[in-house]
């Protein structure tokens, strides 16, 4: 497995900054816990469950990785500090799936077919727009071709948004107002990328999860007018969440995967929180590849997510 050799010293530095509450919440709190301990008993074992749980790693993802700690605990017969840590890392990096679409190496993108559709949904407060934002311009510093789509027509204020970003990022759009319907959005973006020979389509679309009968429906409906033009999209089903909201991002996660197939996770406002470990949770919970991480309001604090260089960070001094 490569490691971020095209992860540079800046973006480190930003992974870093934006996880500090949530090692402050977890890698102090463990490091304390240990102190002054010969061995890692059951009390030491019972203090790392309730950290974990409080830096909202989630009970069932936590009492697992209690239990393979146990077992390399009698196995090996842990003593110190940085032994714990070393298993502790190991054991989270196991947890954490692996990002699948496209890959990012050599601080290239790497695409199975052009254009990659990305269908990017996610409730509204959530950072979806931004995330969109922010991606189109990871794309576009790459010198690819990208065209949004403003499918969320529930919201005048969704549509204005991204108009707002495209223009921000240099990019074209496709929109038909407030009140459209979201698959004619959706097919004519992909007519106009299919025209212009675009490497990339990024569709927004509403999240009511209030309805989620009627989002169900709608998202349905717009990936069988994407698929008309071509068969295979979307390629991606990006799900947006608020790692500020720790448990209930989970539970956000859950209904929209009973609403449509889910195959990544963008996980935002994690500069905000020491609620980060809701990230390996919902990894673990969900069998979905985190894929991004928002670390800052920057343009760039958007990162692809490399799970040993998160879970590395999580556990720096």
């Amino acid at each position: 497995m490569k490691l971020f050799n095209f992860f540079t010293k800046e973006k480190k530095e930003s992974l870093d900054k934006g996880l500090e509450k949530t090692k402050e919440n977890l890698f102090s709190k463990i490091t304390r816990s240990l102190i002054g301990k010969s061995k890692v008993d059951e009390e030491v074992l019972d203090e790392l469950e309730e950290i974990l749980i409080s830096s909202d790693v989630g009970v069932e993802t936590t009492l697992k990785i209690i239990e393979k700690i146990q077992k390399e605990v009698s196995k090996n017969k842990v003593l110190n500090v940085s032994e714990i840590h070393v298993i502790l890392k190991q054991v989270i990096t196991e947890l954490l799936s692996e990002n699948k679409g496209f890959s990012y190496e050599n601080n290239e993108f790497h695409f199975s077919e052009k254009p990659y559709v990305i269908m990017v949904v996610g409730v509204n407060g959530v950072g979806k727009t931004t995330t969109i934002g922010k991606l189109a311009n990871q794309f576009k510093q790459k010198n690819l071709k990208v065209i949004l789509g403003a499918a969320d027509t529930f919201r005048a204020a969704a549509v204005d948004q991204l108009k707002i970003w495209a223009e921000r990022v240099g990019v074209p759009i496709v929109q038909q107002g407030m009140g459209a319907d979201p698959a004619s959005v959706a097919f004519d973006t992909l007519q106009s990328a299919k025209a212009q020979k675009t490497d990339v389509v990024i569709i927004d679309t509403a999240g009511r999860l209030h309805n989620k009968a009627h989002l169900m429906t709608e998202l349905s409906k717009i990936r069988r007018v994407m698929e008309k033009v071509y068969p295979n999209a979307p390629h991606e089903v990006l799900l947006v969440l608020d790692g500020s909201t720790g448990q209930n991002a989970y539970e956000q996660a859950k209904q929209f995967s009973l609403a449509t197939q889910i195959n990544a996770l963008a996980i935002t406002k994690l500069d905000g929180t020491a609620k980060g470990g809701v990230v390996i949770g919902i990894s673990d919970q969900m069998q979905i590849p985190v894929k991004y991480i928002g670390v800052g309001e920057g343009i760039e604090d958007l990162l692809f997510f490399n799970k040993v260089e998160f879970v590395d960070s999580l556990f720096s001094k």
